[in-house]
């Protein structure tokens, strides 16, 4: 009986185990997968801090529990990368385990890019290389919104443009019309004085 309950026990952590991982994968933005092997101690602790620092999760699962969670999924395609002592990082930002783990890689050759699944989409190593010179999630929204007020600028530095070329053209017909009352005015006063002074001498 004793032995049953652990066999069982052991079973239901398995499957407790791939639950999870099918979770992540499928609710993260990016699950990207990498072999560690040759790594020491403080190699990996740096670069779980640098991860944890951008709030991407790093998790190793033994590759059979990994194969069995994706197995009849969309992502299927991973099971040939889960070979050897790997990890996966898992974080919100479709863009920031991709940069970290390459930048990481740069310096620590031993950290090997495999594969992984971003916005749904099974990526390769290229694609994860490709991936991480993209801006993050903030970058993102900066770029976005520095197109997105380069036109507004335009359009309101060229309403400005014309509200002053109005005024600049209002202003000059208020002068002309102020000139031509005036100039009036002094027509007027010639003409009445003429009359006056004819009127005297008769």
């Amino acid at each position: 009986m004793e032995v049953n309950h652990l066999r069982n026990e052991v079973l239901e952590n398995k499957k407790a185990v791939v639950a999870e991982i099918q979770d992540k994968v499928k609710n993260s933005a990016s699950s990207i997968i990498v072999e560690y092997h040759g790594l020491d101690v403080v190699q990996i602790t740096t670069l779980r801090r640098q991860l944890r620092e951008e709030g991407i999760e790093f998790k190793v699962y033994k590759n059979k529990l990994f194969q069995r969670a994706v197995e009849g999924t969309e992502f299927e395609g991973l099971k040939d990368e889960l070979v050897g002592p790997n990890a996966v990082a898992f974080g919100t930002d479709a863009v920031a385990p991709s940069r970290v783990l390459a930048q990481f890689a740069k310096k620590n050759k031993k950290l090997v890019l495999k594969a992984g699944v971003v916005d749904g989409n099974i990526v390769n190593a290229e694609e994860i290389k490709e991936l991480s010179a993209l801006p993050n999630h903030d970058g993102m929204i900066s770029m976005l919104l520095g197109m997105f007020q380069s036109p507004i600028r335009s359009f309101a530095y060229a309403v400005s443009q014309v509200a002053e070329q109005r005024a600049e053209a209002e202003g000059v017909v208020v002068e002309e019309t102020a000139a031509e009352a005036v100039a009036e005015e002094a027509t007027e006063e010639v003409a009445t004085e003429a009359v006056v002074e004819e009127t005297t001498e008769a």
